[in-house]
Formats: C-alpha cells, structure tokens, sequence
C-alpha cells in the first residue's frame, strides 16, 4: 500500500493483513485510547486528591499518578506513533488486525490493573503492567532490524530504557528494592524528553517547510545537524547524570546546557511564521515547552528558589502533553488520508493543554494560597483537553481512510 510522509509523496509499504479500519495501523487504537485515558485518568487524580475518590493503595499516591502519567498515558501515545512510523521509516510491514488487538490489550489491562492496585496482589499488576512497553521493543526491533537507517536502532533502546525504569518503578512496590521509584521516575522522564528531542528534531522543521510551500512562502525551516547532535547529546548526558548524580551542579549545567542547545537549534525553524497553521505551531510550542522545563530543571537542581515539580511538570505536562496532542491531531488526519486542516473545535484542545500546564506549573513557582486552585483548575483544563480530542477524533480514527486505502 502507500502511506504518506512528510505532508507530501508516498512510499510503498508492505501490508500485514486487513481487518477492521480501527485495527489498520497503531495510531488509531493507541491515540484515541490515549485521549480517553488522559481525560479519566487526570480526572481521577484530581478527585483522589480532592478526596472524593480512594487512591489506589499502591507506593505513596503522588508515585501512582507519575507512573500512571509515563508508562499508561506517554508510553501509550509513544507506542501509537512508533508502531505507525516505524514501517513508513523502513519500508517493513506494519503491525496491524489481530497482533495489534494483542498489544492494545496489554496496554488496556496494565491501565487497569494500576487503576485496580491494592485489591489485585502487587505481583499480578506488575506483571501485568510490565509486559506491553518489552512487547513495544520486540515489534520494533522486528521492523528496524537489518535496515541501512541505523539511528532508528536508537528509538528501540529508549522504549527499552523505558521498560527498565518501569521495572524499577514495581520492584520497590514488590519490596524489591528500596528507594528505586524516585529516581525511576525522574529517568522515565528524562528518556522521554530525549525521545522528544530526537522525533521532534526529525518532524518539525519537514512539516513546518512543507505547510509554508503550501502558503507560497519561501523560507524554508533550516535545521543544522551539529546543533541537532548537541541538543540531543546534552539531553541524553543529563539522563546519564541524573542516574548518577541527580538534583546536584551536574546536572544543573547539563540541563542548562541540554536547554539552551534545544532553543538555539529551533532558531532556524522559522517558528512565527507558522501562526496561522495551529497543526505546525502546535509543534513549535511543544519543544518551546521543553526549553522552559529544562531550563526550570537546570535552576532548581543549581540552587535556585525554584521547586523541582515545576521543572518537572514543564517537561510532562507542558511539553510531553502538548506534544502528545500536536502528534495526534496530526497523524490523525495525515494517515487516514484528510487534509491537513485541524477539525472544527480541535484548537480548544491545544488551548486547554497549554493552559492546563502553564496552571500546573505556576502552582509551583508563586505562594501558597493560590497553589490548590491553581493544581485543581489546570489538572480539569488538562484532562478536558484530552477528553476534547477523544470526542473530535473518535469518527476519524474509527472510520476507514477518506481516500480508500488500507491503513
């Protein structure tokens, strides 16, 4: 079949079988299952904290909700554009119909067994939850095995990093280990920026030239590879040093310097020219959400009057967040053969996941008093953001594609 890339062209790619539009390709089960989770899930957190709902008895229930947020949420949209992007990057069949069933319902039932956590025993919902992220790896590494494009290899390490920081996450709830889920967490976090990077790096500036073409502009969004390198090698040493060596002046200076190399290669990516297309700018703000939760990060591990959720809810709720949705909308439309116009509506969901998390964010950084409406307002605009998407995209990631093609 052909599948599109980069806005334009298309290139063969080998089918693995047909079933049901909604099975044709990951995108479809994983984002729309993404938005669903993001607005229960966030909802949910908001009435535990509130106490209107029971928290999960399972580690502290700030550690429940982070894990919740990288390896249910960020893990489930990582897969549904890996599993959609991968065979368009190497030409290999796509995971699709009743494999892709099997891997949705590995990601479905660890969602529920955290949600279940504490009345299953704690081995079950580790095992449970444990086996999608590997299961993730090995379909990946079957589509990039063997081919000349030698850096995908490094998407399939980062979904792998992934897999052993939640691995650290439940040997502590197991009485495992002591102490491990902190630091798990922070990793978790630092390789998922690092995948932000790196994919962001790759998708950005290609969309953001193709979109002003169409507008007859000529510029062009330029991208210097040793800049690319630098930002995506401070951002990678950061997460070495934060194994280490965490909240301390390496790795201040390491996300100071993993910041400023992250804007500094954004300077060619011709970001205000895109105002007008809510689906290119929308990726522009997500790396821009970076540069702040790494600079944030780099002021409070080097002393600064800055606490270290703010760094850290810059990058997950801003950046990640964002990002997530920016892809979504995205792909949504592309690979189910739409033009690249955002539906009706669909703009609210980008308004209301930067709102949410610049609301997140500020809880951290101004007095007391105003923190618990802060936290309350931007974790309901976050989660309706998500809940927006599921209802806009459900028909699109549903149907089969407008132009009759498989996928």
């Amino acid at each position: 079949m052909q599948i599109q890339t980069r806005d334009r062209g298309t290139r063969q790619v080998p089918e693995a079988g047909g079933s049901h539009p909604f099975w044709g390709r990951g995108f479809r089960p994983f984002f729309l299952g993404v938005g669903v989770y993001g607005f229960v899930v966030v909802a949910a957190w908001v009435a535990m904290w509130r106490g209107a709902l029971p928290v999960p008895v399972w580690l502290a229930p700030a550690w429940w909700h982070g894990h919740e947020m990288l390896f249910g949420l960020v893990a489930g949209a990582i897969a549904g554009f890996l599993l959609t992007a991968a065979p368009v990057w190497t030409g290999r069949p796509a995971l699709c119909g009743r494999p892709l069933m099997a891997l949705f319902g590995l990601w479905a039932l660890g969602r529920l067994a955290m949600l279940a956590a504490g009345s299953l025993p704690a081995a079950l919902v580790a095992a449970i939850d444990l086996a999608f992220l590997p299961g993730v790896a090995l379909v990946l590494v079957r589509t990039v095995w063997r081919t000349p494009q030698r850096r995908n290899y490094g998407v399939v390490v980062l979904v792998g990093l992934l897999a052993l920081s939640n691995a650290a996450v439940h040997a502590q709830a197991l009485g495992i280990a002591s102490g491990s889920t902190p630091l798990a967490l922070r990793s978790a976090v630092d390789v998922v920026v690092v995948l932000t990077v790196v994919i962001g790096g790759r998708i950005t500036p290609g969309f953001t030239t193709n979109a002003l073409l169409r507008r007859g502009v000529a510029a062009r969004a330029s991208s210097r590879p040793w800049l690319d390198r630098l930002a995506v090698s401070a951002v990678a040493l950061l997460a070495g040093v934060d194994l280490v060596a965490p909240r301390g002046a390496a790795s201040g200076l390491l996300a100071a310097a993993a910041g400023l190399a992250v804007a500094a290669r954004m300077v060619g990516w011709q970001t205000l020219r895109t105002r007008r297309d809510p689906l290119v700018w929308s990726l522009h703000a997500g790396m821009a959400w970076a540069v702040v939760g790494l600079l944030l990060v780099a002021a409070g591990d080097l002393g600064r009057s800055v606490p270290a959720t703010a760094g850290v809810h810059a990058l997950t709720a801003g950046a990640m967040g964002s990002m997530i949705l920016a892809v979504m909308t995205r792909v949504g439309l592309g690979h189910t053969g739409r033009p690249m116009v955002l539906p009706t509506g669909a703009l609210g969901s980008y308004l209301l996941v930067h709102a949410g998390a610049t609301a997140r964010v500020g809880a951290g950084l101004l007095p007391g008093p105003v923190q618990a409406p802060l936290l309350l307002i931007g974790g309901l605009l976050w989660a309706a953001a998500f809940g927006l998407f599921a209802i806009l995209y459900g028909s699109i990631l549903t149907r089969p594609r407008v132009d009759g093609k498989d996928g």
